[in-house]
């Protein structure tokens, strides 16, 4: 069940990032069209900043399950492994407690926010396009705790391996 779990979260991250990128890409495109053409959209600007900062917080989610985030598993590595698993633990808690409190100011931001709107974009709240702030932060957390198992299981055993030695030996597989 909890592997099944990690799957429809890996699966729903993964749309929602390449969502994100691909209307990224469709905003920006209509955006250089239209200053090609001599006209200007005045929304673009903000609305191409928005889903960058959404797709930055929804893709640190997706390589924090995949455990795809800068870490040092050479160092943990060079430990004895009786001090693998609380070493591993340690860094554990200390990021989800940094993304705890991010997910609170977070919020907190968006509790300052509400009734502000875009400048560009009157209809649509600031509150909603900064709401990824503490959405990505729980979503960090969640994909931490779901990697959490395997990271655990390799610490215990041979030692962690990194997310790009990991597609190396699936490529190598195939």
């Amino acid at each position: 069940m909890f592997s099944t779990l990690r799957t429809v979260f890996d699966r729903v991250l993964t749309g929602i990032v390449i969502t994100l990128l691909g209307t990224l890409a469709v905003v920006v495109l209509t955006g250089v069209f239209y200053r090609k053409m001599g006209w200007s959209l005045v929304w673009y600007d903000e609305g191409a900043s928005i889903l960058l900062a959404w797709l930055t917080y929804y893709g640190a989610a997706l390589a924090a399950l995949k455990r795809a985030h800068i870490g040092f598993p050479g160092l943990v590595n060079s430990l004895q492994p009786a001090m693998r698993v609380p070493v591993v633990l340690l860094a554990e808690a200390i990021i989800i407690a940094f993304f705890a409190l991010l997910a609170w100011y977070g919020y907190q931001v968006l509790v300052i926010l509400e009734g502000d709107t875009m400048v560009t974009m009157r209809n649509i709240p600031t509150s909603l396009t900064q709401s990824v702030i503490p959405i990505g932060a729980v979503l960090f957390i969640i994909a931490q705790l779901l990697s959490l198992p395997e990271v655990l299981e390799q610490a215990r055993g041979q030692g962690i391996i990194d997310a790009e030695e990991r597609e190396l030996m699936e490529a190598l597989k195939k």
